[in-house]
C-alpha cells in the first residue's frame, strides 16, 4: 500500500506541474463566434491580403492609366570661361565670361491611343475586383481552419476526458489487485498486468494532454494570439445532422463559390487584355507644350558687359501611326486571344472538378451521418458494457483480463464516436466553404 501511496503521488505531482504549464495565463472564456471574429481581424494571413487589397485601390487610377498629363519645371544653369589668344598679336589674349540661366515648363499629354486608356482604367477595376476576391477567399478558408481548429481542440480535450476516466478505471484496478495480494487471494502476475495496464493508460493520459496544448498552440496562430495566451471553449463538441440536397447545393456552388468569381472576374481581365493589344493599330495622338526662359549675362575684361534675355511659348501636336513593325502588333493580340481561350477552358475545368469535389463531400457528408448514427449505438453499448464489467469484476464473475478487454472496447468506442462528429463537422464545414456559404453560415 505504501509503494502504491508514492506511485499516485508521483504522478500527482507530474500532472500538477503540466497543468500549471498549461494554465499558467488567466483562461479567456471563448466562443466559436468570438473565435471566427478573432481570426478575422488579427490571422495574418487575412492581414496580409488586406494590405494587397490596398495596393489594388492604390493603382485604381485615371493617372495610372495615363488619362491627365504630365507636367515637369525645372531650370538649366550654364557657366562658361573663354581664355582665346588674339590672332594679330599672340602675345594677347582675350578673355569672356557667360553665365546663363534657363528654367522652363513643359506639359506631354497623350490625346488619343486607341482608347486603351479607358480599357486600361476597366482592367484595374477588374484587378481590384479580383484582389477582392483573393482576401475574400483568404477570409473564407480562415474561418474553415478556424471552425476545424476550435473543434480540434474540443475533440483533443474530450479524448483526455476519456483517457482520464480510463486510467482512473486502471488506477482502481491496480489498487484492488494490490489489496488482493495484500490479503493472499490474488498472484503477484495479476498485479503485474493491473500496474501494467496503470502506467500505459497513464502515459497515453500525459500524451494527450501534449496533443491539447499543441491544439491550443495551432489555434492561437489562427488566431493570431501569442502562444501563452490560454482560452476557455465554451462550445460543446456535438453535431446536428442536416438533409442537404445536391442540386440545391449545386446552385449554391455556381453563384457562390468564390474560387469560380475569382476565375471569371480574371476571364474578363483576359478579354480587356485582348481589346488593349488591339489599340496598338490605332495612331496615337499626343501634345508638347510649355514654355521656356533664357537668361544670358556676359563679362568682356575692358569692355562693357551685355544681358540678354528670351522668352518662348510653344504647343506641338504630334500624330503616330505604326505601319510596319514586323507583325509583333498582330502577335501581341494572338497572343491575348490564345491567353482568353485558355482561361475559358480552366473555367471549364474548375466547374467540373469543383462538380466532383461537391459530390464527393455531399456522399462522404451521408456517410459519416451513418457512422455517427453507428458510433453513438456502439458508445451505448461499450457504456453499459463497462457499468456490467466493473460489477462482474467487483463480484469475481469475470477476471482482469476479460475487465482490461472491457475497458479497451469502451476506450475505441469513444474515441470511433468523438472522431466522427468531428469528421461530420469537417465534411460540412468543407461543404459550406465550397458552395460560398461558408462566410453567413458560421
Amino acid at each position: 500500500m505504501k509503494s502504491l501511496k508514492i506511485i499516485y503521488l508521483v504522478f500527482g505531482l507530474f500532472c500538477i506541474s503540466i497543468t500549471a504549464t498549461i494554465n499558467v495565463h488567466a483562461q479567456e472564456n471563448l466562443k466559436l463566434d468570438e473565435a471566427i471574429l478573432k481570426g478575422l481581424e488579427n490571422n495574418f494571413q487575412v492581414r496580409i491580403f488586406k494590405e494587397y487589397t490596398r495596393i489594388a485601390e492604390l493603382n485604381n487610377s485615371w493617372g495610372t492609366v495615363g488619362r491627365y498629363p504630365s507636367i515637369s519645371m525645372g531650370a538649366v544653369n550654364a557657366n562658361r570661361y573663354d581664355n582665346v589668344a588674339d590672332a594679330t598679336n599672340p602675345n594677347t589674349r582675350k578673355e569672356s565670361y557667360s553665365y546663363s540661366l534657363a528654367p522652363y515648363v513643359d506639359l506631354q499629354w497623350i490625346l488619343f491611343n486607341g482608347f486603351s486608356v479607358k480599357m486600361n482604367k476597366d482592367k484595374l477595376d477588374m484587378l481590384e475586383t479580383y484582389s477582392r476576391g483573393n482576401a475574400a477567399l483568404v477570409v473564407e478558408n480562415t474561418i474553415q481552419a478556424v471552425v476545424l481548429a476550435y473543434y480540434k481542440v474540443l475533440l483533443e480535450e474530450e479524448r483526455l476526458k476519456v483517457l482520464k476516466q480510463v486510467k482512473d478505471l486502471s488506477g482502481d484496478r491496480y489498487k484492488y489487485e494490490t489489496i488482493r495480494q495484500e490479503i493472499g487471494s490474488a498472484v503477484t502476475f495479476d498485479v503485474l498486468q493491473a500496474k501494467n495496464s496503470f502506467y500505459s493508460d497513464s502515459t497515453n493520459y500525459l500524451l494527450q494532454k501534449l496533443n491539447v496544448k499543441n491544439a491550443y498552440l495551432n489555434l492561437n496562430l489562427l488566431l493570431g494570439e501569442p502562444a501563452e495566451n490560454t482560452f476557455m471553449l465554451v462550445d460543446s463538441f456535438d453535431v446536428k445532422t442536416k438533409d442537404y440536397v445536391l442540386e440545391d447545393l449545386k446552385q449554391k456552388m455556381n453563384a457562390s463559390n468564390r474560387t469560380l468569381r475569382n476565375q471569371y472576374v480574371n476571364q474578363e481581365i483576359l478579354k480587356k487584355e485582348v481589346n488593349i493589344k488591339k489599340a496598338a493599330v490605332w495612331p496615337t495622338l499626343a501634345l508638347n507644350a510649355g514654355s521656356d526662359y533664357n537668361k544670358r549675362w556676359n563679362n568682356y575684361p575692358n569692355s562693357a558687359n551685355t544681358d540678354s534675355y528670351t522668352l518662348d511659348y510653344y504647343a506641338n501636336f504630334s500624330l503616330n501611326f505604326n505601319l510596319f513593325n514586323g507583325g509583333n502588333t498582330k502577335r501581341a493580340i494572338e497572343a491575348a486571344d490564345i491567353n482568353r481561350n485558355i482561361g475559358n477552358i480552366e473555367i471549364n475545368e474548375m466547374e467540373q472538378t469543383l462538380a466532383n469535389v461537391l459530390l464527393n463531400q455531399y456522399d462522404l457528408y451521408n456517410i459519416r451521418k451513418q457512422l455517427l448514427e453507428v458510433a453513438n449505438v456502439n458508445m451505448q453499448s461499450a457504456e453499459l458494457n463497462l457499468k456490467i464489467a466493473s460489477d462482474k469484476y467487483r463480484n469475481g464473475s469475470i477476471n482482469s483480463f476479460n475487465y482490461r478487454d472491457v475497458q479497451l472496447i469502451y476506450l475505441n468506442a469513444a474515441y470511433r464516436k468523438l472522431n466522427s462528429i468531428y469528421d461530420l463537422i469537417d465534411t460540412e464545414t468543407e461543404l459550406l466553404r465550397i458552395t460560398g456559404g461558408i462566410v453567413f453560415e458560421e
